[in-house]
């Protein structure tokens, strides 16, 4: 009789268990996590005031100056590559460095008019054939205390590029008294 007992005590905790685990599945945090399908979702932007505002200021000075940028002309000295003989302030300036030498080792002397007759180096960009025989760079001539220009009286004029290290002829561009639209031009000194 103790055996008939045992096995219906047994048999019904096991019955209770089971009907626990069916009651408790759906409740039960999974392991794997849903992931939500967004490629067929359209991205609706958030409209921010202040940006929107400067959006506005933006497409303003746009509209106000006739500003277009000048077609890209690839003035060359060797390998040596600029992308337009003029450019307006705020405009950047790309150099394409192309098949250096192994051998040809030196530096871009970015040159800045301070007269007519007399540069100042703006900046120095580093090459070697070694390293890499191609490369890309550009820099934004720009109103900056530090370098001692104050303007933008300073920075229209004459620029050259001079290849240190290599006997390639200087490549030469203008800076116009255009202005790129969003450009700073407040004076610093």
């Amino acid at each position: 009789m103790k055996t008939g007992l045992m096995a219906i005590i047994a048999g019904g905790i096991g019955i209770l268990a089971i009907v626990s685990v069916l009651v408790l599945m759906p409740y039960q945090e999974s392991d794997v996590a849903e992931v939500e399908d967004t490629l067929d979702r359209e991205i609706r932007p958030v409209e921010i005031p202040e940006i929107q505002e400067r959006l506005d200021e933006i497409e303003r000075i746009a509209n106000e100056t006739d500003y277009k940028p000048l077609p890209r002309e690839w003035i060359t000295s060797g390998p040596f590559q600029i992308d337009r003989s003029e450019y307006a302030i705020g405009e950047s300036i790309f150099i394409r460095i192309g098949e250096l030498g192994v051998d040809e080792k030196g530096q871009i002397a970015v040159m800045r008019p301070l007269n007519a007759t007399h540069y100042s180096v703006y900046i120095t960009i580093p090459f070697d054939g070694t390293d890499k025989s191609t490369a890309n760079t550009y820099f934004n001539p720009q109103i900056s205390k530090i370098r001692g220009i104050c303007s933008v009286d300073d920075l229209m004029g004459k620029w050259a590029l001079v290849f240190r290290g290599t006997n390639y002829p200087n490549l030469n561009f203008q800076i116009t008294e255009r202005i790129l639209p969003g450009t700073n031009i407040e004076t610093v000194c």
